[in-house]
């Protein structure tokens, strides 16, 4: 563990522990100890940059969530101490809306949602993150749709505009495997977006799968994965797809790993779950995670974040600021 402090074992330790400081032990100071000041971080609805920004953002959260809690599911990580390291962490949080803030007044409701942190980790310190969360689902479990709960975010901004990404800092660089299970599996996300449709999804993934997909929502088998997925491309014509970060993980006496963050650029030229084509481009972060055996997927976890996507589609209301 070049360059971080001796009481970690692993990156995978480093991520675990300063996550459950963090957040658990609300430890809110311990961000400027394990995040670099001029850290970057991506969400599919916009970019921050300074430790600032993620200390103000996780106190956000913690108003209108006091009791989150954040349970690793899963970390894949790759990369090196010389070229940095990504851990893509798989969190589950059960949580109360028990106070004001981004998803309005406190509903008192119980949420459960899943987010997906890709950080760069260099010297003991986070430089660079991609986050993607649940909106969606925290949104229907607050008794709200995502469509409306888009609109106000739309309306509060005066308009969908995100800023550039800054490049990682050097010397990392992404990784993306193009060889075995994890190109595999990216093939067939690639597939499904140009041309092939859901049924691309039979070379990859076997009939009983088990996927965890946005909105909180979970479906068991092949055809209802091939399903969900058909509304998209429908919806979302002229697609690019470009993968960002692949990963495989083998992990013996148990199912090999993949972690995959991607980004897909489109035009909402279609009607169905995103309403009549509005004919604007749009754009989806997501990241990916996969459980292989014998070649073929069996457990899935897809996150986006829908409300993002609503946001591009609709119209900001008159005199919104």
């Amino acid at each position: 563990m070049q360059g971080f402090d001796p009481e970690f074992s692993s990156i995978e330790d480093y991520i675990r522990v300063i996550t459950e400081r963090i957040w658990e032990g609300r430890r809110l100071d311990d961000i400027r100890r394990y995040y670099s000041a001029d850290c970057a971080v991506e969400t599919p609805g916009d970019v921050s940059l300074g430790v600032d920004a993620v200390i103000a953002g996780t106190r956000a959260t913690l108003v209108a969530f006091p009791d989150r809690r954040l349970l690793a599911e899963d970390i894949i990580i790759s990369g090196d101490a010389q070229g940095g390291y990504l851990s893509s962490h798989r969190i589950l949080s059960p949580m109360t809306h028990a106070g004001h803030g981004a998803f309005g007044a406190p509903s008192g409701k119980p949420v459960v949602a899943r987010t997906v942190a890709d950080c760069v980790c260099i010297g003991n310190r986070i430089v660079h993150e991609w986050l993607v969360r649940d909106q969606s689902a925290i949104a229907r479990q607050t008794g709200q749709h995502e469509r409306d709960l888009a609109q106000r975010w739309l309306d509060a901004r005066g308009g969908y505009c995100k800023p550039a990404m800054p490049a990682a800092p050097s010397p990392y660089r992404s990784i993306v495997d193009h060889n075995g299970i994890a190109a595999a599996y990216a093939e067939s996300l690639r597939a499904l977006w140009t041309g092939a449709g859901p049924g691309a999804l039979a070379a990859s993934h076997a009939a009983d799968v088990i996927a965890q997909l946005p909105g909180g929502q979970a479906c068991v088998g092949l055809a209802a994965l091939q399903g969900w997925w058909s509304a998209w491309p429908e919806a979302l014509a002229q697609a690019s797809l470009s993968i960002e970060h692949l990963c495989a993980s083998a992990r013996p006496g148990r199912a090999s790993a993949i972690a995959m963050r991607w980004r897909l650029r489109a035009r909402h030229d279609g009607g169905g779950r995103f309403g009549a084509a509005s004919g604007r481009g749009v754009e989806l972060l997501g990241i990916s995670h996969a459980e292989v055996e014998h070649g073929r997927v069996v457990r899935e976890w897809v996150l986006l974040d829908e409300v993002a996507l609503w946001m591009q589609i609709l119209e900001p209301a008159k005199g919104s600021h």
